[in-house]
């Protein structure tokens, strides 16, 4: 069967226009999945370590065996040397040093020509620029190695490149372009390396699809959560920021930071732009959580460049961070402040609602003698119930609650009440005399009060169980069992935090002697995890930003 063409283009666009929709929702879905777990990443970061460590302890055990020849330790150290790199660079520098005197006791030049320039790239990553310069001062170009010209023209653009980063100078843009052209002139062009760089003349050209191209070329190749991987993608967050699309760019970045955190890479670049993204967005509490991640690691790996880098936008998102934190703090006080006088004025509301209605009821014999004052009160009583109805919708509900019990509990009675009349009618006084010496309706309907007061509690005080346990010490939690609302320990404080202070009355509530009560109490406040005075100051103030939202 065919559509007439008008009815066909409708259909068309209305699919179109879905799978854009739904593109657009599993993008964003995409990037929450990706910020969760990265956030996830950011709190493990110290497992990530560990598991540095471990590779680096393994290594150093190797230094410790007997009869090691200096040529051995040489590979070792080198080992160990990368295994530092964008991650300690002190520790890294120290066995690059030691390296390069082992290759000059071995009299090995082209092992002491590597070594001091790999030696030369961590002192620029450091910050210390004099002793980069004067190691590639030293060097005669002429004489290096074919293999490593790249190397040695890449360390001076790391060099100027670094100095101009922590000096905040851009005269140094132009050595740096001509050692970068210099590097990819001696590069071999099937390397990953030359690949990858090769990205940026294009980029700089404005062939961004080619670019973008080359990039997950690149991407798959290096192999899913590698420190390659990390860079490349880095590298496509930058271009897609290029290419106006700031929520791809935003998935790079997070993949890449991932990367860099599960390889423990402290020298990175994808929380710094995170963070500049969030501030710009107005996310403030995720630049704040960005910015805070890249100080740290860049402060931990000491790269004085990512530092200097990091140390403007860092001051600049903290102190916007704080600011808003101030703001919430000062508005939190003024919420307080007013619901104080809200509950003021309620207290004096009803204790004038209360005064009226007993008048109301001292005055019914006037007012059935008279209709016109009978008219008049009663409107006065109605203004004064809706007056009470409008103050205060949460209390009304518990009210409600209450009656509901009330009634619930009535009919109960009530039906308890036929079925021992129905006995007695029939005569079954053996049966009538066992139900009223059984205890059993009594204590059902305690086990019933108490699983309403429960209920009750903690719709006030949600949180109420887990506030209390964190007050206590790991090993001291109350841990409920299945179905159980409250037990009695947490029900003493649940009392208390409703202002029922007297043991007397909390034991005949809970139908407990009141030496219980107190060794309950006392128990309790031995399992704290603060001071006792602290513990019972903790206990009432459970809840109170639930009472805020409530009123």
């Amino acid at each position: 069967m065919k559509f007439p063409k008008p009815a066909y283009r409708i259909g068309r666009i209305l699919v179109l226009l879905f799978c854009l929709t739904g593109s657009f929702a599993c993008g964003r879905n995409e990037t929450r999945s990706l910020e969760e777990e990265l956030d996830t990443d950011i709190r493990n970061r110290k497992i990530y370590e560990r598991q540095k460590e471990a590779r680096i302890d393994k290594l150093r055990s190797l230094l410790r065996v007997t009869g090691l020849s200096p040529r051995q330790e040489f590979e070792i150290n080198a080992r160990l040397c990368q295994e530092f790199w964008k991650y300690k660079l002190d520790s890294a520098i120290r066995y690059a040093e030691r390296n390069l005197a082992i290759a000059r006791e071995l009299h090995d030049r082209g092992a002491g020509i590597a070594t001091s320039l790999h030696l030369a790239q961590l002192y620029s990553f450091s910050g210390k620029s004099l002793e980069t310069k004067e190691i590639l001062d030293t060097m005669n170009r002429a004489s290096l190695p074919d293999s490593l010209r790249a190397t040695y023209y890449q360390t001076y653009s790391l060099l100027y490149g670094h100095y101009a980063a922590i000096s905040n100078q851009t005269r140094y843009n132009r050595l740096i372009r001509l050692y970068e052209d210099s590097t990819d002139l001696v590069l071999d062009t099937a390397s990953f390396e030359y690949r990858s760089r090769a990205v940026g003349p294009l980029v700089e050209r404005g062939e961004l699809e080619e670019a973008r191209t080359q990039l997950f070329r690149l991407l798959e190749e290096a192999g899913e959560e590698t420190p390659r991987y990390a860079q490349i993608a880095c590298g496509l967050g930058s271009l897609y920021q290029k290419l106006g699309d700031e929520r791809r760019a935003r998935q790079y970045y997070m993949l890449s930071a991932k990367a860099d955190v599960r390889n423990a890479t402290k020298e990175n670049a994808s929380f710094q732009e995170l963070a500049r993204m969030s501030y710009a967005a107005g996310n403030l509490s995720d630049a704040f959580k960005y910015a805070q991640a890249a100080i740290e690691d860049a402060q931990f790996s000491n790269v004085q460049f990512r530092t200097a880098q990091m140390a403007e936008l860092y001051s600049i998102i903290n102190a916007a961070y704080q600011a808003k934190e101030a703001r919430a703090k000062s508005k939190l006080q003024h919420y307080i402040l007013l619901i104080s006088l809200l509950s003021a004025v309620l207290a004096v509301l009803f204790v004038y609602l209360y005064q009226q209605l007993r008048k109301l009821s001292r005055t019914q014999i006037e007012l059935s003698r008279a209709n016109a004052s009978l008219r008049q009160l009663n409107d006065e009583l109605a203004d004064k119930n809706r007056e009470l109805s409008e103050s205060n919708d949460l209390k009304e509900q518990y009210i409600a609650r209450f009656f509901d019990l009330c009634s619930l509990y009535i009919d109960k009675m009530d039906g308890y009440r036929k079925s021992l009349y129905r006995l007695a009618q029939n005569r079954q006084f053996d049966e009538l005399y066992k139900r009223l010496k059984s205890t059993s309706m009594m204590e059902n309907e305690v086990d019933e009060l108490y699983k309403n007061f429960d209920a009750v509690f903690l719709n006030l005080y949600p949180t109420f169980v887990a506030d209390f346990n964190a007050l206590l010490a790991d090993e001291e939690r109350i841990r409920l069992r299945p179905g159980e609302l409250l037990n009695k320990e947490l029900r003493i404080y649940a009392l208390l935090r409703l202002g029922i202070t007297d043991s007397s009355k909390i034991a005949a509530f809970l139908r407990c002697s009141l030496s219980t009560v107190y060794n309950y109490r006392t128990r309790m406040r031995n399992r704290a995890s603060v001071s006792k005075e602290e513990f019972e100051r903790r206990i009432s103030e459970i809840g109170n930003s639930m009472e805020k939202e409530g009123s």
